[in-house]
């Protein structure tokens, strides 16, 4: 084999483990982590770049492995072979689409969660009992996550949990303490990372059902789903104002309000719901407030 054609061959395995770990979506922990990190900051005035670093490895590790765990256990419920793919949401479509063995997709979702298990045991020896809780808790919901917490209704309380779990476990191992602000700004992380969810699923609301699984969606009917998902957008920027005039956070963190037209894009697609091109817009633009809401909020800590 020439270099050009091992070159290329390392490339294409490259880009499958890539798509295989759902590489765009990491974005969200990266965000709060980042939020977790800018908030001490904020606060202290200080950063220990090392402990960024680690938490940064850690954080996403654990995201990776919850998304190869899903993937494989969608597979062996049949999910991923009864739905329609889009590029929001259906899996990765490596397992079915026979680009990687599906026992290799299990066994590297364990080896990630064990690295970020280890990550985590290490700044346990070093803060204490909040990061063990906080620890315990990530282990045993990514394990079980894509079956006993979905199967019970629980995948997006899950997400949002886990969203202001990072926010609070990266503010804690930067500054050593857990304060109103960084409950306050975790639960907003977590809320935006439960209506992406939430929006995701609707496209598989068949297979979902026909699984066993449910999500919010198939429990609350679609309609219904609709008036949570404005909902939740409707909280996350009460929360933003409210915090920024109650000195919570920082009055520049209104400018995650520039988010706004995309969730009000999202909203308006998602209504209907029953055409593809449409829900699909609305999933794009519901990642996109998603994203942008979280980048500024963190932003606005660091003016």
């Amino acid at each position: 084999m020439t270099f050009y054609e091992t070159f290329q061959q390392i490339k294409k395995i490259l880009f499958l483990w890539s798509r295989a770990i759902r590489i765009k979506f990491l974005l969200a922990s990266i965000i709060a982590v980042t939020n977790g990190i800018a908030i001490s900051y904020w606060k202290t005035g200080e950063l220990d770049f090392g402990y960024a670093i680690l938490t940064y490895f850690g954080i996403i590790c654990l995201h990776i492995s919850v998304d190869l765990l899903n993937d494989y256990w969608d597979f062996k419920r049949g999910i991923d072979t009864n739905t329609k793919r889009t590029k929001y949401s259906g899996g990765t479509g490596v397992i079915p689409e026979n680009l990687i063995n599906s026992k290799l997709i299990y066994c590297a979702g364990v080896i990630f969660l064990i690295l970020g298990g280890l990550i985590g045991l290490y700044f346990v020896t070093i803060k204490g009992i909040i990061i063990l809780i906080l620890l315990i808790f990530a282990i045993i919901s990514i394990y079980f996550y894509s079956t006993n917490i979905v199967n019970a209704g629980l995948g997006e309380l899950f997400v949002a949990i886990k969203g202001s779990m990072i926010v609070l476990g990266s503010y804690y191992i930067q500054s050593d303490q857990i304060d109103l602000t960084s409950i306050y700004v975790g639960i907003i992380i977590g809320l935006l990372s439960a209506v992406v969810l939430l929006v995701t699923s609707f496209p598989d609301y068949e297979a979902d059902k026909k699984s066993g699984r449910r999500t919010l969606v198939i429990v609350m009917g679609k309609e219904n789903s609709i008036k949570l998902y404005i909902t939740i957008v409707t909280i996350t920027y009460a929360m933003i104002i409210g915090g920024s005039i109650f000195n919570v956070m920082t009055i520049f963190s209104t400018i995650a309000l520039l988010s706004l037209p995309f969730a009000f894009k999202a909203a308006l697609k998602l209504r209907r719901f029953n055409e593809t091109s449409e829900l699909v817009s609305s999933m794009a633009n519901t990642i996109i407030y998603s994203r942008i809401c979280g980048i500024l909020l963190a932003i606005s800590f660091i003016i």
